[in-house]
This record gives structure tokens, sequence and C-alpha cells, in this order.
């Protein structure tokens, strides 16, 4: 567990008992944020009564995989976002559920896999706003998670970048290996899509005048930076949404083509084996034929089917088939 006080502006403590909590929350002008990592429902009810939070919120911390969003209740607000994990190259979002009080903050973290030390770096880095209390703390984890989602967004970009260019290589990568590094790529996008999109409409509430928790117009041109950042990060994972799938239509059309190519000589070759086999067959039936069993008629069925075949390579050469 992580605790923090803060009083008119200043960090006074840190890392006391969840317990002293009740202590500090009455008074006003305290702003108190502590973190759970993986809590028991038993110690989620306990939060629940201390800080009067709704049991429906509370609930909703036990199911998992909740959608990004906003909850309203008369005395706090409960916030759903997803933090990044990359596990061997693959996404894996860790669900970080945030309740918010006039002057309290309390982070339920999935599991460890989200960075709350950045976080906390974050408040340090930005200390003088610490006099704006809890809107200043949503702000700073708000912050990071949009931050790290962007980040992710430009890396995604750049492996789609890096493929498009592949296709087009002298020596053009593995179809396998391609295959595979695409459907990850695909699964990374989708995944982040899933978690980014519902974003906007998160800032969005906590952006309206009438959210009076954390309302506070010093923070407002801070929550309206992130909220551009929420939304250039949703655009570009449409546009890189846009760039695999034309990725796959180019190689699906490149095999195609190279479909074409190989039927065309195979083809080719036939032809010019079809020749010769139609030529000897014919000598070979068992009948009488010009130049039976004389030695001309043996040196001209050989210059017929050199000709024959020559003229056919010659042929499908120029018409670039083989």
């Amino acid at each position: 567990m992580r605790t923090r006080l803060y009083r008119n502006g200043a960090l006074e403590k840190e890392g006391f008992p969840v317990e002293e909590v009740s202590d500090h929350v009455g008074d006003p002008e305290a702003t108190v944020w502590f973190d759970l990592c993986s809590p028991t429902p038993e110690q989620l009810n306990l939060v629940g009564e201390e800080l009067g939070l709704h049991e429906l919120a509370v609930e909703d911390v036990l199911t998992d995989h909740q959608r990004p969003k906003v909850d309203v209740y008369d005395n706090h607000l409960f916030i759903t976002v997803y933090g990044i994990h990359l596990d061997e190259g693959r996404l894996v979002p860790v669900e970080v559920n945030v309740f918010v009080t006039p002057n309290a903050l309390v982070t339920v973290r999935e599991n460890a896999c989200f960075d709350i030390d950045e976080v906390v770096r974050r408040w340090d880095a930005s200390s003088r706003l610490a006099s704006h209390g809890v809107s200043f703390l949503l702000h700073g984890l708000l912050d990071y998670v949009v931050d790290s989602q962007f980040e992710l967004v430009q890396d995604l970009d750049g492996q789609a970048e890096a493929m498009e260019e592949s296709l087009f290589d002298d020596t053009p990568p593995d179809g396998r290996e391609l295959q595979r590094a695409m459907y990850v790529l695909r699964k990374n996008t989708a995944r982040l899509r899933k978690i980014s999109m519902p974003m906007r409409e998160v800032l969005g509430t906590l952006l309206r005048r009438d959210q009076e928790i954390v309302a506070d117009p010093v923070m407002t041109p801070y929550y309206q930076d992130v909220y551009d950042h929420v939304l250039r990060a949703a655009e570009w994972v449409e546009a890189i949404r846009d760039m695999l799938a034309n990725v796959r239509e180019t190689r699906l059309a490149q095999q195609g083509f190279r479909l074409n190519d190989i039927m065309k000589r195979v083809t080719s070759w036939a032809a010019i084996i079809a020749v010769p086999t139609a030529i000897t067959g014919f000598y070979g039936q068992n009948v009488p034929y010009p130049g039976s069993g004389e030695l001309w008629g043996f040196w001209g069925s050989t210059a017929l089917v050199a000709v024959a075949s020559v003229a056919l390579y010659a042929v499908f050469k120029k018409k670039d088939w083989l």
C-alpha cells in the first residue's frame, strides 16, 4: 500500500497506515491519496465504509474487464482506466479503478504491472499545483495513463510503416514471419483501440462544468491538454488500422501477382514440352508415316521438335511469360 497526505498544498506525510485515512478525510484542508494493489473484497468493503463509497462502485472493482468510464455518485466519482503493459511484445491492459471524493483519491490496481511510482514522480515534478488537491492528483494519474497509450500508438505506427515499406524491398520478408508480425500488430492495435477510444468520454465527462469534485479553473487547461492527447491517440489508432488493412490488401495482391507469374511460367513450359510430346507421339503411332524406317525421317522429326520448342520459347520470352 502507498499513502500520502497533502495539507495546504504541501506534502506533509506519506507511508502511513491506511487505518489513519479516516482521521484526515474529515479535514477540509487535507488531501489524502492511498493506493491498493490487488486488494481483497474485505479490504475494499472496509475502504468503502470509511469513505462512504457506493456499493455498486465497490462491486465494479471486483468485476474484471470494466469498460473505461466515469460513474457519478452523490459524494464521489468512480473512474475506470487502463494502463499499458507489454508481455513479450503483446499488449496486456492493466485495469486501474479510481475513487474520487472531495479530498481523497483512491487508486485500485489490478496488479503491480501498472507503474504507480511513475505517477508519484509526476506529482512531485508538478508539486506547485498540489494546492489544487484531488484535481491535481487525478490529473497526474490520467496524464500518465494517456501518455503511456500515446507512446504505444507512436510505436505501433512505426511498426506498421516499417511493415508497409518491407513489402516492396528487393528481398521481401519471409511470408510466415510477416504474417505472424501482422497478426500481433493487429491484435495490439485492436486492444489499444478498446481502451483508448472510451477515454474521450472519460475526459469529456470530467471537463464538464457540473463536476464540482474536480472542477477547478486553474486545472482545466491541464485536463484539456490530456483530452487533446486522447483525441490524437484515438485518431492515430484509426489511421494505424487503415494502414494495416492496406498492408494486408497489398500483401494479398502481391501473392496474387506472384501466383499469376508462376502460372504463366508453368503454362509456358508445359506448352514447350507439349509440342515435342505431340510430335513424338504422332510418329510413334503404329501406322506408316513419312520417313518411317528412314534416317531422314528421324532427323526431320528431331529438327521439327527443336525448331518448334525454340520458337515457343522465344515467343513466351518476348511476352515476359518466362
